[in-house]
């Protein structure tokens, strides 16, 4: 469990004043997402957020869940046009019928990728790369990587949409497959820690 901030100033990576912001950053940017649902939801959400701040996606995020069934990949799997319509009409969600169709699109992916002995978690994990040196500031945060784009070529072969490199990259750093906190970010180490526990026991590993 994530530990609560402390109350007195710390170094974030950003600033924000955004309670929703802070939780995301302190509790779960960078910690490890390692099962189907997760990775789905987290790959589905970076997908709505193309051209869209981040901080508009974590406010409708609960909306998001209901409307998509908790982000269950069987569900999603089997909606069908009636479904579409409902998405489209549906406030509080970002409405936009092609990532909409993607995230459907998406969750039968999802399945194929199970069906064929590569589930989501495992296909994911397998492109975490080596760790490399803590960034000292955000503007030497990458937003693609050779890693990112490997996934997002894989995703794609096996009908991924809206998952280019940097959508790629992003859910990377979302689900914990890099640690790109800042050297001076007071969970840093914390999550660095999360991470490299879970590339030893997430499943697949060789």
């Amino acid at each position: 469990m994530a530990p609560k901030a402390p109350a007195e100033p710390v170094a974030r990576c950003w600033p924000t004043t955004s309670d929703e912001y802070v939780r995301y950053h302190d509790e779960e940017w960078g910690r490890p997402v390692l099962d189907e649902r997760g990775l789905f939801e987290r790959i589905s959400l970076e997908g709505f957020q193309s051209g869209l701040s981040w901080l508009t996606i974590l406010r409708k995020r609960e909306a998001f869940r209901a409307a998509f069934s908790g982000f269950e990949p069987e569900r999603v799997a089997a909606y069908d046009a009636r479904d579409v319509e409902r998405l489209m009409a549906d406030a509080g969600i970002v409405r936009n019928r092609a990532k909409i169709d993607a995230t459907i699109g998406n969750a039968r992916a999802t399945l194929s990728a199970r069906e064929a002995g590569t589930p989501l978690e495992v296909l994911v994990w397998s492109h975490r790369p080596e760790p490399g040196e803590a960034p000292a500031r955000m503007e030497d945060v990458p937003s693609v990587t050779p890693a990112s784009i490997a996934l997002a070529s894989e995703l794609k072969q096996r009908g991924f949409r809206f998952v280019g490199p940097t959508t790629a990259h992003a859910a990377m750093q979302a689900c914990g497959l890099v640690n790109d906190h800042l050297a001076g970010c007071f969970v840093r180490s914390e999550v660095g820690l999360e991470q490299r526990a879970a590339a030893s026991s997430r499943p697949g590993r060789n």
